[in-house]
C-alpha cells in the first residue's frame, strides 16, 4: 500500500527510543522540556473562522473541546466512568477501581517552536486528570494511541530490558485515499479529496464493517474520520482486545485481496468466490455503478476514450465480446447509458461463456479461460472500490494510531465518528475547523441564555460538535461499557460460586 507523506503519517509502530531524552525525538535534538507551551487561556479574543488552525486555536480546543473524560471513559473500559457524576467516580470523572487506563501507552507530536517537531513516546497517565493537564500543557499537534502494557509505558527506562510487554490493544484498521491513487479518475491524487473519491472510504467502511461483525462476531466497532483523507477503525470488543499478533495478522489478511501492481496489473480471483467476496461484490457493485461508471463520476463508462479503455482490460479470449460492443457504442444511433453498458458487458461476457440463453463457448475455450471471463467483472469492481487497507496497522498490538477527537494540523478539522449507516450524509468538507468551533462558542454565548439549551455539561455541546459526540456516545460508548458492566458481573458470581460465597 502507498505510504502516507512524511507530514501526515498517521500510525508509529513501538520500538527502542533512539533519542539521548528518555521521552522525546526532536529534529533539532533540543530539549523539550525546555520550551513547553504554556497552557492556554480559556477566554479568547472574537473567532475568525477563516482561520482554521493555529497554535492558539489548538490551545482553545484543547482547553475548553477536547472530550477528555469521553476518551477516558472508553480507554479505561469501566462502566463506572460513563457518568462523570457517578458515586464511584472522582470528581474529574476518574475511577477509583480502574487498572487499565495507567497502563495505556499515548504518544504526542509538539512543536515547541515553529518548525521544530518533537515526538514524545512512552506517555502513561493515572487518571483523566493527569491526561488532560498534559495536554492543556504541551498542546501537541498530533495524539497517538497505544496498546495497555503490563507496566505504565512511562516507566519503561526504570525497567529491565524486555519487561514492558504488550497486553491487550483494540484491533485498529487504516485506510487511506492515497492508496486509491491508480484509480482516482476525479483529478485528485496525494491528500487531495473531492467528493467524487470519497465515495470510496464509504464503500470500504461497508464491506469491512459487514465482515468484523458477521464473519467474526464483533459487535462494539467504531469508525472514525482521520481529518484529511481517510478514516480509521476501532473494534474494541474484549475478544478483539485481547488478540494475538498472529491472530491480529489473520483478521486483517482475511479481507485483504491482491489488486496487483504497477508492473502487474492483472489479478486473478479463485473460484468459486469466497463468500465473504461474494457478499463484498454484492455490496460494492451497485456503487460501483452509481458513482464509478458515470460521467458525474469517475467516467470509466462515460466516453468512448474511457470504454475502449476498460474494454482492453478484457482477457483477450473475449478480445470478440470487446470488439462488437466497441462498435455498438461507438455508432451515433446509440444511446445507452453508463449503467446500460455495464448491464450489456456483462451479459455478452456470459453469453460468450455459454451461461447465457441458448448460447455456446468456444470449443477451444478451456476451463481456466472461462473462470477468468467470467470473473472479470468482479475483479474489475474490486480493482476500483474493494477497501484498500493499510494492513500493517492492524497486524500487531504494538502499532500507534492517531487518537480520535484530534485535530489534524494540515486541514484544523477534528477527527469526529461516522456512522456507517450514515455515511452517505457525512461531508467531510462540512467537518468543523478549529476557526468555526470557536466561532460557534463565541455565538453560543453572545447568545440570550434563555435561547440556549440549559442541559449543557461539556462546552463541545455548546458547538456543532455536539451532534457526532452524542451519536458517539449513545450508539457506541455506552452499549461499550454495558457489556463490560455484564462481563464484570458474570466474572464476580463465578469467582462467587467457586468459593461458595452465595
Amino acid at each position: 500500500m502507498g505510504a502516507a507523506s512524511n507530514d501526515d503519517n498517521e500510525e508509529h509502530e513501538f520500538g527502542e527510543d533512539q533519542s539521548t531524552n528518555n521521552d522525546a525525538t526532536s529534529t533539532n535534538h533540543d530539549d523539550a522540556s525546555a520550551q513547553q507551551p504554556k497552557t492556554c487561556s480559556t477566554k479568547s479574543s472574537p473567532a475568525d473562522s477563516s482561520v482554521v488552525f493555529s497554535p492558539e486555536l489548538l490551545g482553545m480546543y484543547y482547553a475548553r473541546l477536547f472530550p477528555y473524560q469521553m476518551l477516558y471513559s472508553w480507554l479505561s473500559y469501566d462502566p463506572a466512568t460513563i457518568n462523570p457524576n457517578n458515586n464511584n467516580t472522582t470528581k474529574n470523572g476518574t475511577s477509583n477501581n480502574t487498572t487499565t487506563f495507567p497502563r495505556r501507552e499515548f504518544s504526542m507530536t509538539i512543536e515547541p517552536t515553529p518548525g521544530n517537531e518533537v515526538y514524545i513516546r512512552y506517555q502513561s497517565f493515572l487518571s483523566q486528570e493527569e491526561l488532560t493537564t498534559a495536554i492543556q500543557k504541551r498542546r501537541p499537534t498530533k495524539i497517538d494511541i497505544g496498546a495497555v502494557f503490563n507496566y505504565p509505558p512511562k516507566d519503561n527506562k526504570s525497567l529491565p530490558s524486555g519487561k514492558l510487554q504488550t497486553q491487550e490493544r483494540e484491533l485498529v484498521f487504516d485506510i487511506d485515499l492515497t492508496d486509491y491513487d491508480g484509480v482516482r479518475n476525479c483529478g485528485c491524487d496525494g491528500a487531495k479529496i473531492c467528493p467524487k473519491c470519497w465515495t470510496f472510504m464509504g464503500m470500504a467502511m461497508e464491506v469491512m464493517n459487514e465482515g468484523l461483525r458477521n464473519d467474526f462476531g464483533f459487535e462494539h466497532v467504531a469508525w472514525f474520520y482521520s481529518g484529511r483523507r481517510g478514516v480509521h477503525c476501532w473494534v474494541c470488543d474484549d475478544g478483539a482486545r485481547k488478540l494475538t499478533n498472529e491472530a491480529r495478522s489473520a483478521v486483517a489478511t482475511y479481507f485483504e485481496v491482491n489488486l496487483g501492481s504497477d508492473k502487474n496489473k492483472n489479478f486473478n480471483l479463485s473460484s468459486p468466490l469466497h463468500p465473504m467476496l461474494s457478499r463484498a461484490y454484492d455490496i460494492l457493485e451497485p456503487r460501483f455503478v452509481e458513482s464509478v461508471l458515470p460521467e458525474e463520476g469517475h467516467g470509466l463508462l462515460s466516453t468512448r476514450a474511457s470504454w475502449t479503455k476498460l474494454l482492453m482490460t478484457l482477457p483477450k479470449q473475449a478480445n470478440s465480446v470487446a470488439a462488437k460492443l466497441e462498435e455498438k457504442w461507438g455508432s451515433k444511433r446509440d444511446t445507452t447509458t453508463p449503467e446500460e453498458k455495464w448491464d450489456e458487458l456483462k451479459t455478452a461476457l456470459l453469453a460468450f461463456i455459454g451461461k447465457s440463453g441458448n448460447s455456446k463457448a468456444p470449443k477451444n475455450l478451456s476451463s481456466a479461460d472461462r473462470s477468468r471471463v467470467e470473473s472479470w467483472p468482479v475483479e474489475t469492481v474490486f480493482k476500483y472500490v474493494y477497501p484498500r487497507l493499510d494492513i500493517n496497522v492492524s497486524k500487531m498490538q504494538n502499532h500507534l494510531l492517531k487518537s480520535p477527537f484530534c485535530v489534524h494540523p494540515k486541514t484544523g478539522r477534528v477527527c469526529v465518528p461516522i456512522e456507517v449507516s450514515n455515511f452517505a450524509s457525512f461531508d467531510p468538507f462540512q467537518v468543523p475547523t478549529l476557526g468555526q468551533l470557536m466561532k460557534e462558542l463565541d455565538d453560543f454565548e453572545a447568545a440570550d441564555k434563555s435561547e440556549n439549551d440549559t442541559d449543557v455539561t461539556f462546552d463541545w455541546q455548546k458547538t456543532s460538535l455536539k451532534e457526532p459526540f452524542e451519536k458517539f456516545q449513545k450508539s457506541f460508548l455506552v452499549p461499550l461499557l454495558n457489556e463490560e458492566r455484564r462481563m464484570q458481573r458474570e466474572e464476580r458470581e463465578k469467582r462467587a460460586a467457586v468459593m461458595g460465597d452465595f
